[in-house]
């Protein structure tokens, strides 16, 4: 009895561990990037811990990776955009986690995966004609994005493109759009906690693997300092790929 309990305490640390080091890799990469963290972190968060545990544990470790993105770059935060985004954004938020279950998930995968593949030509083509997102278009896609960051674990792969076309790039793009998502996250997790779906041990859990992910984001920052223009493009082109194929197969699993 005593072999099998210290069995399950070696498999629970390595879980841990696990779990750990790739916080820390998505961290890096989201530092780099802006977003992608959840797309990374998810699928191990679940593996670890339960797909029911994984949903509030990831809300509260996305708390601490845009807040560790926001004091990485706080001077170069664009407040207005901030404003303009996150004052519809963080209700709609709320509203998004409390429909969350009355939605079906392939559903949600599908259309959001479809939508991160065409936004990568997209993305190009507005460029091309040097479209350019105003204040108020921000805002709406605040309330949107808001609302579907309730819904669902990761809408980053949205807000990036958003924000690179109101014309945020690097060290402004990053401060900004992890200030406005830190917003719509914290109104994720209070409702949750509202709900009574954020216990303490769950709590906890969160913030030692957003722990992971504050430290990864500032090696990230590192990076940011060396990359040019069109080398930040592709990567933002890269994860809306990895992304959307990443959602594709989830509806097609949800859906099987």
């Amino acid at each position: 009895m005593l072999a099998v309990r210290r069995h399950d305490a070696d498999l629970a640390l390595t879980a841990y561990l696990f779990v750990l080091a790739v916080g820390l890799l998505a961290g890096a990469v989201s530092g780099v990037i802006g977003t992608g963290s959840s797309l990374m972190l998810l699928p191990v968060l679940v593996w670890a811990f339960g797909p029911k545990q994984a949903v509030p544990i990831m809300a509260v470790a996305a708390v601490m990776a845009n807040l560790a993105r926001v004091l990485a770059w706080w001077r170069e935060v664009d407040w207005r955009a901030f404003f303009a985004y996150a004052v519809p954004g963080a209700p709609a938020a709320a509203l998004g986690a409390r429909t969350l279950i009355a939605l079906p998930p392939a559903a949600i995968d599908l259309g959001l995966g479809l939508f991160f593949l065409a936004m990568v030509p997209l993305r190009h083509g507005l460029r091309a004609r040097d479209f350019r997102v105003r204040l108020w278009q921000l805002a709406l896609a605040g309330a949107v994005i808001g609302y579907l960051t309730g819904l669902v674990l990761s809408t980053g792969p949205l807000s990036v493109p958003v924000f690179a076309a109101y014309g945020l790039v690097q060290g402004a793009f990053l401060s900004t759009e992890a200030m406005s998502s830190l917003a719509l996250y914290v109104s994720k997790v209070l409702a949750f906690g509202g709900m009574g779906a954020l216990p303490l041990p769950l709590l906890l859990q969160g913030l030692l693997v957003g722990a992971s992910l504050m430290a990864g984001t500032f090696i990230g920052k590192a990076a940011v300092l060396r990359l040019g223009p069109r080398a930040f493009q592709y990567l933002i082109d890269g994860l809306l790929l990895c992304s959307g194929t990443a959602l594709l197969l989830a509806a097609f699993r949800h859906g099987g």
